[in-house]
């Protein structure tokens, strides 16, 4: 690796690292319910094969996009932030309806928390600074 390299990477900051992690483990826990709805309908467990596949699919691409971004994140790749918003901002009414209409608060309250936590750190000042720096803005 070129040292330019090497500098580049360690100039990402702790949020956009911390970011890039959360996402990613989303993404990868979407990747995982992909695959399971997949094994349950190839077990015969699924009696709407057609949905449990369908939902695999939707899980598994939406999944690993933003894996992929999470991925991105930590490895120092501006184009990660954009979709890994995206994806926090959509997440945000699935919090709300875990919390109140599913009668699973654990759950909402986890996801909210990784949520709001994700948000929170890819608007920090760091993180805008290092994004600024992408197209020549010096923010100090």
């Amino acid at each position: 690796m070129a040292d330019s390299d090497k500098d580049e990477i360690s100039a990402v900051p702790i949020t956009v690292r911390g970011a890039g992690g959360l996402v990613a483990l989303e993404g990868g826990v979407a990747v995982i319910v992909a695959i399971v709805l997949i094994v349950r309908g190839l077990l015969g467990h699924d009696q709407t094969a057609a949905n449990g596949y369908g939902t695999a699919a939707w899980f598994g691409i939406l999944g690993g996009a933003v894996l992929a971004a999470g991925i991105g994140l930590l490895l120092g790749q501006r184009w990660g932030r954009a979709i890994a918003v995206i994806a926090q901002l959509l997440l945000l009414p699935v919090t709300w309806s875990l919390l109140t209409d599913s009668h699973r608060p654990v759950l909402g309250g986890l996801l909210g928390v990784v949520v709001v936590a994700a948000l929170v750190l890819l608007f920090a000042p760091p993180s805008s600074r290092w994004m600024a720096q992408e197209y020549g803005i010096d923010p100090d």
